[in-house]
């Protein structure tokens, strides 16, 4: 009996081998793909993919699985907050249908393997940066950000420099704009997407410019970071899974009629494994953004509302919250 249940210990351990082994160099690519692209998101868990695989195959998964940037520019004029407002669609009704003060409305997102929340703030000239005080040194958490700024809505914005991975969280990364006037400047930016912000007329401007250039576009509050996802009512093209993996998910977008959304999706739990960039660009085009970018993710997505954490942080010991650089905050008109 005892040499049965050896055996079949056996057996069932060379099988689970053999399945893996198929997974990871078998003939068809989808878990090879997720798991290099989300291993190479990361920072401190890209010795996933060197483990199991060469740099040339993870450079040709890279190149199979991207998107594909654009230099298009926000146009202004597709914006028309001053537009009745009319219900098109389910989506539409979720955002729209609320009590005439309310100043933001928290929609539950739930998707194939994801779960997360998406925020509809109605007043666009609330939402600005939110940033360390000891910005360029040292950051802090969103909750000391928040309180100081006294938000009632915050979510993560651009990324951060971490060097030796010690999630200082200091030094933002690229152009930091606040109030109109750059409060940081980071050269060593993120390679990606661009400017993301909002100009003194509260639009959503996505664009590749240089930081004088982001100055004469009249920005009042903008971070550098990307990549964008949705540019005047076009998603970007998506190759694969866009070679960010399946990861948590933090991203901004503006709908015509100037209504911002926060999208917040929780990963690398049971219950939410993450969101692709598909995903997102989904979920934003179904709630009408007709611009929208992608911010930093994984362990920086925090979601912050009324003195509360909404989702489910994976970033630090704890509480989960990382210390970063900025954020957007969304202010009380109280």
């Amino acid at each position: 009996m005892k040499k049965k249940i050896g055996l079949f210990i056996i057996v069932f351990i060379i099988s689970i081998l053999l399945v893996f082994l198929f997974l990871l160099y078998g003939p068809y690519s989808n878990f090879r793909d997720f798991l290099i692209t989300t291993s190479m998101t990361t920072m401190n868990h890209r010795y996933i993919a060197n483990l199991f695989y060469s740099e040339k195959t993870i450079y040709e998964v890279l190149d199979k699985n991207k998107i594909e940037e654009t230099d298009e520019v926000t146009d202004k004029s597709l914006y028309k907050f001053d537009e009745d407002i009319v219900i098109k669609n389910s989506y539409d009704k979720k955002i729209l249908n609320r009590d005439k003060d309310d100043l933001y409305k928290v929609i539950n997102i739930n998707g194939k393997g994801y779960r997360g929340f998406l925020v509809a703030i109605y007043d666009p000239s609330v939402v600005t940066i939110g940033v360390s005080k000891y910005l360029g040194e040292k950051g802090e958490k969103i909750t000391t950000v928040s309180k100081r700024e006294k938000a009632i809505v915050s979510m993560n914005a651009g990324g951060f420099y971490d060097p030796m991975w010690k999630s200082n969280g200091g030094i933002a990364h690229g152009v930091v704009i606040k109030n109109g006037k750059i409060i940081s400047d980071y050269k060593n930016s993120t390679s990606v997407g661009g400017f993301i912000g909002f100009d003194k007329d509260n639009k959503l401007i996505l664009g590749k410019f240089s930081k004088d250039e982001a100055l004469k576009q009249g920005y009042r509050d903008a971070i550098e970071f990307g990549p964008f996802l949705i540019i005047n009512g076009k998603n970007v093209k998506v190759k694969g899974n866009g070679g960010w993996g399946v990861a948590p998910r933090s991203a901004i977008g503006q709908r015509r009629d100037g209504i911002v959304l926060f999208l917040v999706i929780n990963g690398r739990i049971p219950s939410s494994i993450g969101a692709t960039m598909n995903d997102l660009i989904e979920i934003l085009q179904k709630y009408g953004a007709i611009n929208a970018a992608n911010l930093d993710g994984g362990s920086s997505t925090e979601l912050y509302i009324n003195k509360k954490i909404i989702n489910t942080p994976v970033g630090g010991i704890g509480d989960g919250l990382r210390l970063m650089p900025v954020y957007w905050v969304v202010k009380s008109k109280k």
